[in-house]
């Protein structure tokens, strides 16, 4: 599968939230304000896993040529990796 600019530059800004937080752990910052920035990464990993779910789906879905066994394999297999990732 091919990723799109769009999703490597989400992952991207998870990289440098989580380059942050380093930064803040060592400087000392309040918990608080730790685990508000690391739970902004977590949300972020979960939507970016959500994108890339629904890409791959439509991608297995319009190749799938109106093989049905095809499109609920695929379905099934995104779904799969939708509640591995919980």
């Amino acid at each position: 599968m091919a990723y799109n600019v769009k999703t490597a530059n989400r992952v991207k800004r998870m990289e440098g939230q989580l380059r942050g937080i380093l930064r803040m752990m060592e400087e000392g910052q309040d918990c608080k304000d730790v685990i508000t920035q690391l739970s902004a990464v977590r949300s972020a990993v979960e939507r970016t896993i959500g994108v890339i779910v629904s890409e791959n789906l439509l991608n297995c879905v319009t190749t799938a040529e109106g093989d049905s066994e095809k499109v609920n394999s695929a379905i099934q297999e995104a779904m799969d990796l939708v509640v591995k990732s919980r």
